[in-house]
């Protein structure tokens, strides 16, 4: 016995915004329980070098870095206000290790950083050794028995 013939059955309709409402909670849920950390697990083992040293070496430039900040080249002390006055120091131990004219042949900078150095120093020495002109870099690493 239907008594609902002229009628046609509603279909059963699932409403959206609870399942919406619960999935926002799940979500804000997870970004506050989770925990961000900035590689703090990540260890790592600077290289060493076993080559043997060059036969033939080419005028160079020694640029150290101490992990206090300072930086010294060929031996002698520095202090700069920007990069640009570090390549000027470059251009200047260049050109004072050939008598006081310019090197023959472009210099390889030989950059010695501190292991404990930051390495905003270290590009510093890169960008000025790029200004000066000087595209030969290298670093001073060392050799394999001698940690």
């Amino acid at each position: 016995m239907n008594f609902r013939k002229g009628r046609a059955r509603e279909e059963p309709e699932i409403n959206l915004i609870p399942f919406i409402d619960v999935l926002l909670v799940i979500l804000i849920f997870l970004m506050v329980s989770t925990t961000y950390s900035k590689f703090t697990e990540l260890q790592i083992t600077l290289p060493t070098a076993d080559a043997e040293q060059a036969k033939e070496r080419p005028q160079q430039i020694d640029v150290t870095v101490d992990a206090k900040g300072n930086y010294t080249v060929n031996r002698q002390p520095v202090s700069f206000r920007d990069v640009a006055g570090l390549a000027d120091a470059l251009r200047q131990a260049a050109s004072a290790a050939n008598g006081g004219k310019a090197p023959a042949q472009t210099p390889v900078v030989v950059l010695n950083a501190d292991q404990f150095a930051m390495h905003q120093m270290v590009i510093n020495v890169m960008e000025a050794a790029r200004l000066a002109g000087y595209e030969k870099l290298t670093f001073a690493a060392q050799t394999g028995g001698n940690k």
